[in-house]
């Protein structure tokens, strides 16, 4: 269908959405792709294009199908960021957590012992440093993040590594025990209750979650983190997906309303591209939709669990 019967089309910002695909368009190397990507970074490098231009060639070279969902309890939007969390060379009283590099001779497909095993015993692995326990608990749910040490000297912490379990949500597991509300299960609420709980009840729950994941440590270049595809993720523009059902560097339309967790926003929706993945994203209609850096963009992506609607937006030649 045409982009202009997408529901909130007209409300788009197009110059965005085209700069944002000017950007991520590169890495999917269909031909038809990379003739409409270069042709966009042809108009993009010209400058001063205006809002109206960017519309009529998002329209004039774009189609919309939507995207099936065979589960619909399953076509969900979530968020995730960028963390920037205080970490320490040593540990003390409250960064006891270490965060650790992959085992020597890693490689992909290797199944490790779980999360309570390898907390039960780090010693197995290299040490980059210490985090509060919560602080470091997020970070490797969010994949990476940003650290700042005594010294000010600053880090990002990159994925390197897991230990072949699959991910397990902790929310739900929380709710059913009572120690959070069925609504209250936000990231922000699911951290306070971790911290003020910190030591063996903590560790106990977050064992819940087999899934651990090991780090590297780069330099802060104060952009964002890139995703699988390899590329910066622009701010709230680029969303994680299936890779079995999408393809790095497609554009696609999405529509999110009705979350309810406290704290949500009421809808999402806008041209975004596809730049990343993650082990809980699977199906055609499931994304997780980059929010950015620190606190602010933690505080909003640990409410976003909305309904979705998917569109692939398809070039015409």
């Amino acid at each position: 269908m045409a982009l202009t019967a997408l529901p909130g089309w007209d409300q788009e910002d197009h110059l965005t959405a085209l700069t944002a695909y000017g950007a991520g368009c590169g890495v999917d190397r269909s031909p038809a792709a990379r003739r409409t990507c270069a042709d966009a970074r042809t108009l993009l490098a010209r400058g001063r294009v205006t809002p109206s231009e960017a519309r009529a060639f998002l329209e004039g070279r774009f189609v919309a199908v939507e995207a099936v969902a065979p589960e619909p309890p399953r076509a969900l939007l979530t968020a995730y960021f960028a963390p920037e969390y205080e970490a320490r060379r040593t540990p003390d009283a409250n960064f006891d957590a270490p965060v650790l590099a992959p085992p020597p001779g890693w490689r992909r497909g290797d199944r490790l012992p779980d999360r309570a095993a390898i907390e039960a015993d780090p010693a197995s692995y290299p040490v980059l440093g210490w985090m509060r326990a919560e602080d470091l608990f997020f970070l490797q749910i969010q994949g990476s993040g940003y650290l700042t040490f005594a010294d000010g000297s600053r880090a990002r912490a990159a994925y390197a590594a897991d230990n072949g379990h699959p991910f397990v949500g902790i929310a739900r597991p929380m709710a059913d025990r009572g120690l959070l509300p069925p609504n209250g299960t936000s990231g922000d609420a699911i951290r306070a209750w971790l911290a003020a709980h910190r030591g063996p009840e903590a560790r106990a729950v977050m064992a819940l979650n087999p899934r651990y994941i090991f780090f590297r440590m780069d330099p802060d270049d104060s952009g964002h983190p890139a995703g699988a595809a390899g590329i910066p993720l622009p701010e709230r523009r680029a969303i994680a997906v299936d890779p079995a059902h999408w393809t790095y560097g497609e554009p696609v339309w999405i529509e999110a309303d009705g979350g309810n967790l406290i704290g949500a926003r009421a809808s999402y929706r806008g041209l975004v591209m596809a730049l990343d993945t993650g082990s809980a994203i699977r199906g055609p209609v499931r994304a997780d939709l980059y929010m950015g850096r620190g606190d602010a963009a933690g505080a909003e992506a640990g409410a976003v669990r909305h309904p979705l609607r998917m569109w692939r937006l398809v070039p015409r030649f």
